[in-house]
């Protein structure tokens, strides 16, 4: 039995009721065999592990008041995962369906991701089951003021920086801040995606969706093409999907498909962004609505978005989105390339079926670092004391999400890993992302 065998053995008689971080850790490790055999040191050094093990795990209670005057208790989590590079930095997720095993995936997962942006950025996670949906401004407010009460303690500029996730928007960043700082009376960048007025940073909005249409380009330029022209479907409508939309726009090609997670909207004509954003972003309302400003738009109830025709697909909504049957479609259906713009949204077992039948393949962990490497020049700017312009930080995005494609193509490439006739991203992904921190890690001893 092989090394990263017996440490996925391990791994799964540990976390046998966490299946999302067994997934993640699966996928990693799986895809390093041949790291090992070049660098015995790292067995030795029990590098794995090491890695699949968080530095610190934090789960508390939330009490907080509802408008009714009724008390209510969520649970809290932070699992600090590794700081081998720099300070934990990842977001912050509130849904219903957070849970430990959830977190605990979503932090191993930020540890290469953050590891590929080449910024000194070590990785974790954290956030509650907590749903903003539905909740008045104040009952959002008395929540993360009652969070960030206990996350205060275990958070700082130097120590961990937690940022936006799903439901972690401009407005519970905003109150997070306002109470880390009413306890800690300091003023510092302790959290990313902060507003303009208090040192957040100019693109970080875009960044993820835009990163993601940058990586996404660099691919289709080594298939010898561009957006131009083609046809993009785009599951979900928050954050990541508007601005990938946008950017696919600007590049020339044309999304026709989104989605939230009542169901779907088709228009063949193209997205009307404007409308998708006053929905989200001002009225906060389900993309049905969608028909009231696009009457010949379709829209459908529940899932089936992939069989939507497209040259290329971006999953861009939450993890195991896209399964096995939908891969089988878009290969049906044409689609050449699929870049991730959520955290693990695709299934192993249709990462493969894409793979081996010739879908140029972008694992998340590469294709949607836009947004934590944008949090982490906002992180650059307040240790600063400066502010950049929407151009500069766009321009350095830019050049982060070529390099990570730079990099993992190159990895695949050393490593001789190809499949269905492509580069496979996913292998050079964890190995240009592993290889950095294991590094760090021999260089620092057994910690």
């Amino acid at each position: 039995m092989s090394y990263t065998e017996r440490v996925l053995d391990l791994l799964k008689a540990k976390n046998s009721n966490e299946p999302e971080f067994i997934q993640a850790a699966t996928e990693v490790l799986e895809s390093l065999e041949p790291v090992f055999a070049k660098h015995p040191e790292y067995e030795e050094a029990s590098i794995l592990e090491r890695i699949t093990e968080p530095e610190r795990q934090v789960m508390f209670r939330v009490p907080w008041v509802d408008d009714n005057g009724k008390v209510q208790v969520n649970r809290g989590f932070r699992v600090q995962f590794n700081s081998a590079i720099g300070p934990y930095k990842g977001g912050l997720r509130l849904h219903p369906s957070v849970n430990l095993g959830i977190i605990k995936f979503l932090g191993f997962e930020q540890i290469f991701k953050n590891s590929l942006t080449g910024l000194p950025i070590g990785g974790g996670k954290g956030g509650s089951d907590f749903d903003p949906k539905g909740k008045s401004d104040r009952e959002v407010m008395a929540f993360c003021q009652s969070f960030m009460t206990e996350l205060c303690r275990h958070i700082g500029a130097d120590t961990d920086v937690p940022a936006g996730d799903i439901g972690t928007g401009a407005r519970e960043i905003g109150y997070m801040y306002g109470q880390y700082k009413r306890i800690k009376n300091c003023y510092e960048g302790v959290l990313t995606g902060k507003g303009l007025t208090y040192g957040g940073s100019l693109t970080r909005t875009e960044a993820t969706g835009y990163g993601l249409v940058y990586f996404a380009n660099e691919m289709l330029k080594d298939l010898g093409t561009d957006f131009t022209g083609k046809t993009v479907v785009v599951s979900g409508s928050g954050n990541v999907a508007i601005y990938a939309t946008e950017k696919v726009h600007q590049l020339g090609g044309k999304v026709v498909a989104l989605s939230d997670s009542n169901g779907w909207i088709y228009d063949e004509e193209g997205i009307d962004l404007a409308a998708v954003k006053e929905i989200k972003e001002v009225k906060r309302g389900r993309i049905k609505e969608y028909l009231e400003y696009r009457p010949n738009a379709k829209y459908t109830e529940g899932k089936g978005i992939w069989t939507v025709k497209c040259d290329v697909a971006l999953p861009c909504a939450t993890q195991n989105e896209l399964h096995l049957d939908d891969a089988k479609t878009l290969v049906a259906n044409g689609c050449v390339l699929v870049a991730e713009g959520a955290n693990m949204p695709t299934t192993l077992d249709a990462t493969k079926y894409l793979q081996e039948n010739g879908v140029y393949f972008a694992p998340g962990k590469a294709s949607n670092a836009g947004g934590v490497a944008t949090s982490a020049l906002e992180m650059s700017q307040n240790s600063q004391r400066l502010s950049w312009t929407f151009e500069e930080v766009d321009a350095k995005l830019h050049d982060i999400m070529v390099n990570i494609y730079k990099n993992a193509s190159a990895a695949a490439d050393e490593y001789g890993a190809t499949i269905g006739g492509k580069k496979n991203l996913v292998i050079g992904a964890n190995i240009a992302g592993f290889m950095k921190v294991a590094e760090a890690m021999m260089a620092q001893g057994i910690v």
